[in-house]
C-alpha cells in the first residue's frame, strides 16, 4: 500500500495541452434536451405570449399579512412585457386599504333612544316658540339671586343682571314690598312660654336657634341670611360687628351684636355670638318675638313662669339669690338651698 502510495504522489501532471484538448473534446459533444420533437424531427421552439391578468402574489409562510391589504404582482422580465403587465397591475390590482381603529366612532346615545316619552315632553322651538324666552327670564332671575338683585325688576330677563349690589353698605330694597299675609302670620306668631328662658340676673330671653326656625318657616332655608357690615372690633373683653338681614334679595334690617370673651382663644367663640346677638335684635323689625321687650308681658311671665331662689356655688359655697323657671332646676355652678 505505501509503494502504490508513493507512485500516485509521483505521477508526473498532465502538460497543458492534454488539457486543451479534453475541453474542446468536451464542447464539441452534442446536447441532449427532453423537448418534444416535432415531425420533421427538430426541435420545436415554445412560444411564450405574456399573461393578461396580474400574477398573484405568493404569500410567505414565515410572515403573515394583514387582512385587507394586497400584495403588487411580480413583473416580467423584458420590457415589454414589464409595460403590458404594469398597465394590467393599474387596471386589476385593488389600491391597498389601510385600517384606522379611531375611524369607527359609536355614535352617542340621545334622549329619544332611551327615553322617547321624557323627550316628547322637552319643549323644543317647534311645540312651544316662548321656550328661548323662558329659559332666558329663568337664567336672568338665578342670577339676579346669586349677585344679590331680588325679583323686582333688577335682572334683565336675558341671563344677566343689571348691577352687583354690595351688601356692606347697600340698603337696595328697603320698604319696597310688604311680606305676604302668610308670612306675616307666621313672623308675629305669639311666643309659646315654654320656649322662653330666664338668665339668673332675671331677664328673659329666646334662645337663638328659635329665630333662625322661625326664619326658616317663614322664607325657607335659603331665604335669607345675614350680610357683615364691618370687620369684627374685638375690645378688652367685648367683641362687637354689625350685620344687615337680608331677605328674598332685598335689605330688611341692620342691628350691631356683641358678646364677652375671658382669653384671646375664645374670640372666635365670642364672634359668633355677637352674630347671634346681631340676628335677634334685627328679628325686631320683623316683629319675631316682639313681647320679650314689652314690660307688661314681662312682668306677667316672671310672675307666673319664673322666681327668685337661694342658691350655693358648687365650688366656692358662696351664696346668693338668682332667677330660675319654676319648672327647672338652677343653671350650672349653682344648686337650689334652703335659706
Amino acid at each position: 500500500m505505501r509503494s502504490q502510495a508513493l507512485q500516485v504522489a509521483c505521477r508526473p501532471l498532465r502538460s497543458p495541452s492534454s488539457t486543451l484538448q479534453t475541453l474542446a473534446a468536451f464542447q464539441s459533444r452534442p446536447i441532449t434536451t427532453s423537448r418534444p420533437k416535432s415531425a420533421t424531427g427538430t426541435y420545436t421552439p415554445k412560444s411564450y405570449t405574456p399573461s393578461t391578468t396580474a400574477r398573484k402574489p405568493v404569500a410567505s409562510s414565515s410572515t403573515a399579512k394583514p387582512a385587507g391589504i394586497s400584495t403588487p404582482s411580480a413583473k416580467p422580465y423584458s420590457p415589454a412585457q414589464q409595460q403590458q403587465a404594469s398597465a394590467t397591475d393599474i387596471e386589476e390590482t385593488p389600491m391597498p386599504v389601510v385600517l384606522d381603529p379611531q375611524a369607527a366612532q359609536v355614535p352617542g346615545a340621545t334622549i329619544e333612544d332611551v327615553d322617547p316619552e321624557l323627550a316628547a315632553q322637552i319643549p323644543t322651538p317647534n311645540n312651544n316658540n316662548n321656550h328661548a324666552s323662558n329659559i332666558g327670564a329663568k337664567k336672568g332671575a338665578f342670577t339676579a339671586a346669586l349677585t344679590g338683585n331680588g325679583a323686582n325688576g333688577n335682572a334683565n330677563g336675558n341671563g344677566t343682571a343689571q348691577k352687583t349690589i354690595d351688601w356692606s353698605s347697600s340698603y337696595h330694597g328697603l320698604s319696597t314690598e310688604a311680606f305676604s299675609p302668610e308670612v306675616a302670620k307666621i313672623l308675629m306668631q305669639p311666643l309659646d312660654p315654654l320656649d322662653v328662658e330666664v338668665k339668673p340676673d332675671g331677664i328673659i330671653y329666646l334662645p337663638e336657634i328659635k329665630y333662625r326656625r322661625i326664619l326658616n318657616q317663614a322664607f325657607g332655608p335659603g331665604g335669607w341670611g345675614l350680610a357683615p357690615r364691618g370687620e369684627l372690633v374685638v375690645g378688652e373683653k367685648v367683641v362687637t360687628r354689625e350685620y344687615a338681614l337680608i331677605v328674598g334679595g332685598r335689605f330688611v334690617a341692620q342691628a350691631r351684636g356683641e358678646c364677652q370673651y375671658f382669653s384671646e382663644e375664645t374670640i372666635p367663640t365670642a364672634g359668633e355670638g355677637c352674630k347671634s346677638n346681631a340676628l335677634l335684635r334685627c328679628c325686631k323689625d320683623l316683629g319675631i318675638a316682639s313681647e320679650l321687650w314689652d314690660p307688661r308681658f314681662i312682668r306677667e311671665f316672671k310672675k307666673k313662669y319664673a322666681h327668685e331662689i337661694w342658691v350655693e356655688h358648687v365650688v366656692n359655697k358662696k351664696r346668693r339669690q338668682v332667677w330660675c323657671r319654676k319648672d327647672a332646676d338652677p343653671w350650672y355652678p349653682y344648686q337650689a338651698v334652703k335659706k
